[in-house]
C-alpha cells in the first residue's frame, strides 16, 4: 500500500507501507528535493537518509510519525468502527483521515484524482451543534453527515469548522479547509465548566503576551470553546495551511511516550523518564533558526503551565511551525488549570517535570536549578522571566476574569481556577529569587562528583 503525501498543493513524497514485513518507509518525491525551499517532515526524517539507518528504525520512526495525526481515544474507535479498519491499520486509518491533518500534511491514495472530492460547504446552525451535543451518548461526535469529520489528535471531543461571517460550515474538498475547532464542554459531569477553564486559561495566556490561539465562548445553550487555528492563513475567501508538527513528532517518539513517565507514576515504574521531557525540547530548540528567541518562549510557556496548575501539558501540546528555515514554536492551545479537577481524574503531577519534580507542590528553587542545569539555560534569565510572568498574570487574573464572566464564563468554575492561580503564583515568586544561588549549589555538588569520580 502506498500513499501519497503532499505538503499543501506540492507532491512531498511516498508514504510505503509492506504488508508482508511490516514495514514502513518514507520517500521524498524528486520535485520536492528539488524545490529551493525544501524541508522535512519532522528532524527526524532528514530529507537525506543516512546510510546507516536501518530499514527496521527508519520504518519505526516513519511509523511513530504517521501515529501522531491520528485522533486519540473514543474518536479513533469511532473512526475504526466508521471505516471498518483495525486501530492497528495505520496505513488504512491515514486513507481514512488524512485529507485534512493538522498543518499542511495531506495524504491520498496514490493515483487518485487531485479533485476526487468536490469541495462541500455546509452550513452548521447552532441548533444542529446543540443537539448534537445533547446526543452524544447515541451518536459519536466526530461523526457529522454519515462521514468522520475529525482528523485532529487529541481525546476531547471536537469538530473542525470554516468560520465565515459569524456562521460555521462543515468543509471537504482540496480547496476547503476548516479554520476554528469547536470543543462543547466534555460530557463527563466531573469536568464540568472545563470549557471556561480553557477559556479563561487562554486569555490570559494573551494578556501576560504568550503567542496563544485566538478562542472565543459561545453558547448554542450549551457552552462552545471556539478557536482559531493558527495553522492557517486566511486571505479573503482562500484558507491557506501552514506545515506544523507536534511535540512528539518533532522528537521522534509515538504518542504513547507524550508523557515524561510514559508508565505512569506508580512507585515501580515512576523512576522510568523515557518520554518526552522540556531539557528534549530546549535541546530541539537549540538547532532552530532562531534559538535564543525560541528558547526564550519555550521557556515562558513552560513557566505559564506551572502558574496555572497545567499539569496536563504534554509534548502533543506543543506544536511547532515547520518551514525551510527549520522549527518554530507556534502559539500555545490547551492551557487548563488542572489543580482544581479532582485528582483521581485528573493527573494531579506535571506531564514533564521541573527538574525531578513532578508534584506542583515539590516544585522548588532547588528543583529550578536542576532544570536550568538540564536544560542549559541561565539562572538568572529564569528567575527574571518566572518573575515577570508571575507579576503580569497576578495584575490580568481580575481583569481577565471580569471580562470572562461579561462574555458568559461559569462564575463557579472561575471562583475555583483564580484562587488556585494565586496561591501558585506568590509561591513561584518567593522561590524565584533563590534560583541563581541554588543553580550555584547545584553546580558545584555536580562538579565535586565529577571531579571525585576522576580520581577514583
Amino acid at each position: 500500500m502506498r500513499l501519497e503525501a503532499w505538503m499543501g498543493e506540492h507532491l512531498m513524497g511516498w508514504l510505503n507501507h509492506d504488508p508482508q514485513s511490516n514495514r514502513f518507509a518514507f520517500e521524498y518525491a524528486p520535485v520536492w528535493l528539488g524545490r529551493e525551499s525544501a524541508f522535512p517532515l519532522s528532524p527526524c526524517l532528514p530529507l537525506s537518509r543516512p546510510a546507516n539507518l536501518s530499514a527496521d528504525t527508519h520504518s519505526a520512526t516513519v511509523r511513530q510519525f504517521f501515529e501522531n495525526l491520528l485522533p486519540e481515544g473514543d474518536a479513533l474507535d469511532d473512526a475504526s468502527v466508521a471505516f471498518q479498519v483495525t486501530k492497528a491499520n495505520l496505513i488504512g486509518l491515514l486513507s481514512a483521515l488524512g485529507r485534512e491533518t493538522a498543518g499542511a500534511l495531506s495524504l491520498r491514495t496514490e493515483g487518485a484524482s487531485i479533485n476526487e472530492a468536490m469541495a462541500s460547504r455546509r452550513h452548521l446552525p447552532r441548533s444542529e451543534l446543540s443537539e448534537r451535543i445533547r446526543d452524544r451518548h447515541q451518536v459519536p461526535f466526530s461523526v457529522w453527515d454519515g462521514k468522520i469529520r475529525l482528523s485532529i489528535a487529541g481525546y476531547q471531543d471536537k469538530v473542525a469548522v470554516l468560520e465565515d461571517a459569524d456562521s460555521w460550515y462543515l468543509v471537504e474538498g482540496r480547496d476547503l479547509a476548516s479554520t476554528h475547532i469547536l470543543k462543547p464542554e466534555p460530557a463527563h459531569a466531573i469536568f464540568a465548566g472545563l470549557t471556561t477553564n480553557e477559556f479563561f486559561c487562554m486569555r490570559l495566556a494573551r494578556a501576560v503576551k504568550l503567542p496563544v490561539a485566538e478562542v472565543r465562548l459561545h453558547h448554542v445553550p450549551e457552552p462552545v470553546l471556539a478557536i482559531k487555528r493558527f495553522d492557517r492563513i486566511v486571505t479573503g475567501s482562500t484558507v491557506r495551511r501552514l506545515p506544523a508538527i507536534d511535540g512528539c513528532q518533532a522528537l521522534g517518539l509515538s504518542v504513547g511516550f507524550k508523557y515524561e513517565r510514559p508508565y505512569g507514576d506508580s512507585p515501580d515504574v515512576r523512576n522510568i523518564r523515557d518520554g518526552a521531557s522540556l531539557p528534549m525540547f530546549f535541546k530541539l530548540m537549540a538547532a532552530a533558526a532562531r534559538p535564543i528567541v525560541e528558547r526564550r518562549a519555550l521557556l515562558r510557556w513552560a513557566i505559564f503551565q506551572v502558574l496555572i496548575g497545567n499539569t496536563d501539558a504534554h509534548a502533543k501540546n506543543l506544536t511547532f511551525l515547520v518551514n525551510e528555515g527549520g522549527l518554530t514554536l507556534a502559539a500555545a492551545y490547551d492551557l487548563v488549570c488542572c489543580l482544581v479537577f479532582d485528582g483521581q481524574q485528573v493527573a494531579d503531577t506535571y506531564a514533564m517535570a521541573i527538574g525531578d519534580a513532578f508534584a506542583p507542590a515539590d516544585v522548588s528553587a532547588m528543583e529550578w536549578a536542576s532544570f536550568c542545569l538540564a536544560a542549559d539555560l541561565p539562572p538568572a534569565m529564569v528567575r527574571n522571566e518566572l518573575q515577570t510572568l508571575v507579576r503580569d498574570t497576578l495584575t490580568s487574573l481580575p481583569i481577565i476574569a471580569d471580562a470572562a464572566r461579561q462574555e458568559g464564563a461559569d462564575d463557579g468554575m472561575l471562583g475555583k481556577a483564580l484562587p488556585a492561580i494565586e496561591s501558585e503564583c506568590h509561591r513561584q515568586l518567593e522561590m524565584a529569587k533563590h534560583i541563581p544561588e541554588m543553580f550555584r549549589h547545584e553546580k558545584r555538588a555536580l562538579n565535586g562528583a565529577s571531579k571525585k569520580s576522576a580520581d577514583s
